[in-house]
């Protein structure tokens, strides 16, 4: 696998999303880690949550990744409290295409109305007047995996809402370069948000295509699902460049492709300065031959 080099520029360098005037530093900042646990309900210090937004945006931080179904509402308000008047520079992308239960559940709901609210309550709570960019989550396999779910439905309020000017740009989230394909011949599509990191790289075509194409490709849990032997040789680099495992997997990511933006997320100053410190860690040739030996594990029914 070819890893592309990227500039040696703060924060990782930074990326245009296509079609757009949205410049940004490739290394982001999640904010579903600021709400209470399960991501449901307010921070349990509610000031060290503020904090973290305010280092993230003093460090040079400008793309925040966020969703009104984080807290239910508590994660946006956060950031609305920590932040408005944002600065000019500031991209806040979030998400729909879900809901909560009471019960803390996560409920796919792609309903007309369920979007024209989630996109309201988004506007209301971040306190603006358009979304910068609103990524459609598709649910897929219990939400972990992709799935070929029809679109089209969604899509369509998404884009009559796109018409009204409250959203401004529109993503995909868990989705199948087959999906891409079907959106893209209904709207543009910014970036994509799906599952990949170092052990599990089932996406390296797609992200090969999508940077050919100037689209964004935002991966999600970097350090999720890494059996021990794979953690093994993570532990091993991490030591060699006396830095953290998931400094190495986010300098890793970086490296693997121009397009790929990070948003890891914390409630942690020391974990925050952790993650963006990880765009100055140079990968020897050694340290990436290493990585790049470390193989998607493969489930035991697989062909």
């Amino acid at each position: 696998m070819d890893l592309t080099s990227h500039d040696e520029t703060k924060l990782g360098g930074s990326f245009t999303l296509p079609g757009t005037l949205l410049t940004v530093h490739r290394m982001g900042y999640g904010a579903m880690q600021l709400a209470g646990p399960g991501v449901f309900g307010p921070p349990k210090d509610r000031d060290a949550a503020v904090a973290v937004l305010w280092e993230a945006v003093a460090s040079g931080v400008n793309h925040i990744d966020t969703s009104d179904f984080y807290g239910p509402h508590i994660t946006n308000q956060l950031i609305r409290d920590a932040l408005h008047p944002y600065p000019d520079d500031l991209v806040i992308v979030t998400k729909v295409g879900a809901r909560r239960g009471a019960d803390k559940s996560w409920i796919h709901d792609v309903s007309p109305q369920n979007l024209i609210n989630s996109v309201h309550d988004n506007l209301r709570n971040l306190e603006v007047e358009a979304l910068d960019v609103v990524n459609l989550r598709a649910w897929g396999n219990n939400g972990q995996a992709p799935s070929e779910e029809a679109l089209a439905d969604p899509l369509t309020v998404l884009i009559e809402l796109k018409r009204q000017g409250l959203v401004r740009n529109i993503g995909l989230s868990n989705i199948t370069p087959k999906q891409l394909t079907e959106a893209q011949a209904m709207t543009e599509i910014v970036c994509v948000q799906n599952f990949y990191n170092l052990a599990h790289r089932g996406d390296d075509d797609f992200i090969d295509d999508l940077a050919r194409q100037g689209i964004a490709y935002v991966p999600f849990f970097p350090l999720g699902g890494f059996s021990p032997l794979q953690s093994s040789v993570l532990d091993a680099v991490a030591a060699m460049l006396q830095a953290t495992p998931m400094q190495v997997a986010l300098a890793w990511l970086l490296r693997r492709a121009p397009n790929i933006l990070l948003i890891p997320g914390t409630s942690s100053i020391a974990h925050l300065r952790e993650n963006l410190a990880a765009t100055e860690l140079n990968l020897s040739k050694d340290a990436l031959q290493q990585l790049d030996s470390v193989t998607e594990t493969k489930p035991s029914n697989a062909a």
